[in-house]
């Protein structure tokens, strides 16, 4: 399976309603978002997304998904951007909850992935990719 990862740099672009996000998800088990991304040509419906907070600490991923859309042009402040659709499975809060960190994203085979991209909807490495789903899930097990 290949993945992507998304950036979100809460100075760039506030999330308002996170914590209904979170709820809606919670209460649902559905919750769908649109994102920009780089790897447009080669990012397909049912790869695997992570969203890494970047720009303010905490640094790290909180969030998890599936792409569900095939990309599409859209416009946004102006400019026209490649965009997605990830249908979040995982959606936590960095002001509130614990995230899986730098710290952890940075130690072992994990370091060789550039976590706090400039650009959002980056390819993961390939041979990261178990890696970092395993290191994720055993971050989300009580």
């Amino acid at each position: 399976m290949k993945a992507y990862l998304f950036g979100w740099n809460p100075a760039k672009f506030k999330w308002e309603n996170l914590d209904e996000d979170i709820a809606k998800l919670s209460t649902t088990g559905k919750l769908e978002d649109t994102w920009s991304v780089a790897s447009h040509k080669t990012i397909q419906p049912g790869d695997r997304a992570y969203i890494v907070r970047v720009g303010h600490e905490p640094k790290g991923i909180f969030a998890s998904g599936y792409i569900s859309s095939k990309p599409f042009l859209a416009l946004r402040m102006g400019r026209t951007y490649y965009r997605i659709n990830i249908a979040l499975d995982i959606l936590l809060n960095p002001d509130k909850q614990p995230i899986l960190g730098l710290d952890i994203l940075k130690t072992g085979n994990l370091a060789t992935q550039n976590w706090t991209p400039q650009a959002s909807g980056i390819s993961i490495r390939p041979e990261l990719v178990d890696e970092l789903e395993g290191v994720w899930q055993d971050f989300l097990e009580p």
